[in-house]
C-alpha cells in the first residue's frame, strides 16, 4: 500500500491527449495542464474522471454548415491498464459496478501523476448502466445525475479500494461535488458519541478536506436536480433535510453543496472571483488565475529556440521573462515556420490554400452564444474595408455541444459569411476542433482573438497558449486578458476598460466598431509596415504572458493556498 499522502483531484473531464478523448473544451485540457504540472512540481498527485469510451464527439460539417455529431469510440487496452478492484455504488435502487483504469502521466523531471478513469461497462451491470460512463455531458438530467455518482461517489470509494491515502480533495467544477456526500458518511459519528442527532455529520472534517474551484461565472450554468429526481437516482445517502441545507431548498445545486463542504473555494482569475462573490455572497471565493503547461502549447520551432537562449523555461517557465535576449531575426523565422506548418495544415485538412505572407487571425474555442464567434462579421461592409488597408485571413475552429442550437447556427453563419466576402477576405473553418489541431493554431497564426460577452468568461486560457509561442492576444477585456493586458505592450482590447465590464455598458455593434478600428489603424499598419514594433510585441507575449500565465504558477498557488491549509 502506498501511505505518501495524496491530493485527489477531480474532474468530469480530462484531455491530455488526441489519442484519449475525454475532453470537450477548456475545462477538460486546463485539467490535463494541471496534472502535468503536477507531475513536473513532483506534487503527489491523484486524478478521477470518466471514461468516456464513446468520447466528446467527432465534428462533420455538411455542404450547408451544420454540424454533425459522430461518437468517437477508442480502447482504453491500448494506454490503460485495468485494475484489479471494483467497487459499487447505488443508482436508482441498483447495485452499479464501476473499475477503474490507470493512466500514469510522466514528466521529464522525474515526477509521475496517476490518473483514474471510471467505467461502469463490466459485465453484471445492466445494459443501461454499462452506458453510464459512455458519452462525456450525453444524454438527459437524469443521465448526467447518474455520471455525477460514479465520479463523485464512486472517485472516493476506488481511491481507498486501491490504497491511496488522500489529504485533500480537489472538485475542478461542481461535477464532483457528490464526493462530499461520501465523505459525510465516512466522518459520520456513533449517536453514543456526541448523544445528539444534530452532531452525528461532521462537516467540520470534510470541509478540511475539500478544495473546490469553480469555472462558471453566470448563474444558469451551475449544474442543478430536482428533489424528485435525486430521490430517485441516488436515494436518502443522508438525511434530505440536510441535503437541503447543504445544496438549497428549491433544487439540488452542485455548486452550492461544494460551496458549503469546501474550506477552500477559488475562481479562475481575479474578475471571476468578484463575478463568484456577487452570484454566492457570504462565501469566501478566492482567486487563482489559470495557467497552461508551457511544453505542452509550445510548438517545436519554439521550443528549440527557448532550448538554446532560455534552457530550463519548460521546468521553470518563469524564466520566460529573458525572452529579450532572442534575436528578432531567429524569433521571426521560428514564427514563419509555425505559420507555414499551419498554412499546410489547412491546406492538407480543408483544401484552402492561406497565404503565409498574409496577416492571419485565429479564432478556436467552444462556439457558444456568448463567446461571440461571429461579433467580427458584424458589418461585412467595415470587414472589407479593413481588408483593403491591408490583407488578412482568417481560421476558425471549434465545437457546439450537440443541444446548443444557436452555437450551432453561429458555425454555419460563419461558413456562409466564408462564401460571401471570399473575394476579399480568405476565411476556413476547420472541424473536429482537438488538442493538435489547438496547438498548430496557438502557434502558427499572428494574432489571437478572442471577444466574449461581459464577464461569461472565467478565464479562458487559449490565449496564453498563443501567447507561449509570440501570437499577440486581440482581445475583450474580461478572464484571464485583464490580468495579462497592457494595450500596445502586450496586445490589444476590444471594447471598454475591464473596470467598465459589464453586461448592461456594452453592445455588438460597440465592440465591433471597436474590433475593425483596431485592426485597421493599429494591428494592419503594424504587421506590414513596422515589423520591429511588432516583434517586440510578441516578445513582450512571451516575457509578459508566458512567464506568469502558465500552469506551474498556478499550481504552486494551489499547494500554497489550499492544499497546505
Amino acid at each position: 500500500m502506498n501511505t505518501e499522502l495524496k491530493i485527489a483531484y477531480f474532474s468530469m473531464e480530462i484531455g491530455l491527449s488526441n489519442d484519449i478523448p475525454t475532453y470537450s473544451g477548456g475545462l477538460g485540457v486546463l485539467a490535463g495542464d494541471t496534472i502535468k504540472s503536477g507531475a513536473d512540481l513532483k506534487i503527489p498527485l491523484v486524478a478521477v474522471t470518466l471514461l468516456s469510451k464513446k468520447g466528446f464527439f467527432q465534428q462533420d460539417i455538411d455542404d450547408e454548415g451544420r454540424q454533425i455529431e459522430c461518437p468517437v469510440e477508442w480502447d482504453p487496452f491500448r494506454f490503460m491498464t485495468r485494475m484489479p478492484k471494483r467497487i459499487v455504488v447505488k443508482i436508482e435502487g441498483r447495485n452499479v459496478s464501476i473499475q477503474a483504469w490507470r493512466y500514469e502521466v510522466k514528466s521529464i523531471a522525474g515526477g509521475a501523476v496517476d490518473v483514474l478513469y471510471l467505467d461502469t461497462d463490466v459485465p453484471e451491470n445492466t445494459q443501461e448502466d454499462r452506458e453510464i460512463t459512455a458519452v462525456l455531458y450525453g444524454g438527459d438530467e437524469r443521465y448526467r445525475l447518474k455520471q455525477e455518482i460514479v465520479l463523485g461517489i464512486g472517485g472516493v470509494r476506488i481511491l481507498h479500494a486501491l490504497g491511496y491515502q488522500i489529504k485533500k480533495y480537489h472538485m475542478n467544477e461542481g461535477h464532483a461535488s457528490l464526493l462530499t456526500l461520501e465523505l459525510l458518511l465516512r466522518h459520520k459519528r456513533d449517536i453514543e458519541s456526541v448523544w445528539d442527532e444534530r452532531w452525528i455529520w461532521d462537516m467540520d472534517a470534510v470541509k478540511d478536506l475539500c478544495v473546490f474551484t469553480t469555472h462558471t461565472p453566470i448563474e444558469a450554468g451551475h449544474d442543478r436536480f430536482s428533489y424528485d429526481l435525486v430521490k430517485k437516482v441516488i436515494g436518502e445517502i443522508i438525511p434530505l433535510t440536510l441535503l437541503k441545507k447543504l445544496g438549497g431548498e428549491q433544487s439540488l445545486n452542485m455548486t452550492l453543496l461544494a460551496l458549503n463542504l469546501s474550506n477552500y473555494i477559488n475562481g479562475v482569475a481575479k474578475k471571476h472571483g468578484e463575478v463568484s462573490k456577487s452570484l454566492f455572497p457570504g462565501y469566501e471565493i478566492n482567486a487563482i488565475t489559470n495557467g497552461v503547461h508551457s511544453f505542452t502549447w509550445t510548438c517545436e520551432n519554439f521550443q528549440r529556440l527557448y532550448d538554446k537562449y532560455i534552457p530550463g523555461w519548460a521546468i521553470e517557465p518563469e524564466l520566460f521573462v529573458r525572452a529579450e535576449i532572442i534575436p528578432d531575426d531567429e524569433l521571426w523565422t521560428a514564427h514563419l515556420s509555425a505559420k507555414k506548418d499551419l498554412c499546410d495544415f489547412v491546406k492538407k485538412t480543408a483544401s484552402v490554400e492561406l497565404n503565409p505572407d498574409v496577416l492571419t487571425i485565429g479564432f478556436a474555442r467552444r462556439f457558444t452564444s456568448y463567446k461571440r464567434a461571429d461579433l467580427i462579421f458584424s458589418n461585412l461592409e467595415r470587414l472589407v474595408e479593413a481588408g483593403k488597408k491591408g490583407r488578412f485571413q482568417i481560421v476558425f475552429a471549434g465545437k457546439a455541444h450537440p443541444k446548443d442550437l444557436p452555437g450551432k447556427e453561429i458555425i454555419k453563419r460563419i461558413i456562409e459569411f466564408s462564401k460571401t466576402i471570399d473575394d476579399n477576405i480568405k476565411i476556413v473553418f476547420l472541424k473536429n476542433y482537438n488538442i493538435a489541431m489547438a496547438l498548430k493554431l496557438v502557434s502558427g497564426v499572428d494574432v489571437w482573438l478572442n471577444t466574449p460577452l461581459r464577464p461569461r468568461e472565467a478565464s479562458g486560457t487559449s490565449g496564453m497558449k498563443a501567447a507561449h509561442n509570440g501570437v499577440i492576444n486581440f482581445s475583450v477585456l474580461d478572464g484571464w486578458w485583464i490580468e495579462g493586458h497592457i494595450e500596445g505592450v502586450t496586445g490589444w482590447s476590444i471594447g471598454p476598460k475591464s473596470t467598465e465590464s459589464s453586461l448592461t455598458n456594452t453592445t455588438d455593434t460597440a465592440d465591433a466598431e471597436d474590433l475593425y478600428h483596431k485592426l485597421e489603424n493599429i494591428i494592419i499598419p503594424t504587421f506590414y509596415h513596422d515589423k520591429n514594433q511588432w516583434i517586440k510585441i510578441m516578445k513582450n507575449s512571451i516575457s509578459k504572458i508566458a512567464y506568469y500565465f502558465n500552469s506551474h504558477r498556478m499550481m504552486r498557488r494551489y499547494v500554497t493556498d489550499a492544499y497546505l491549509r
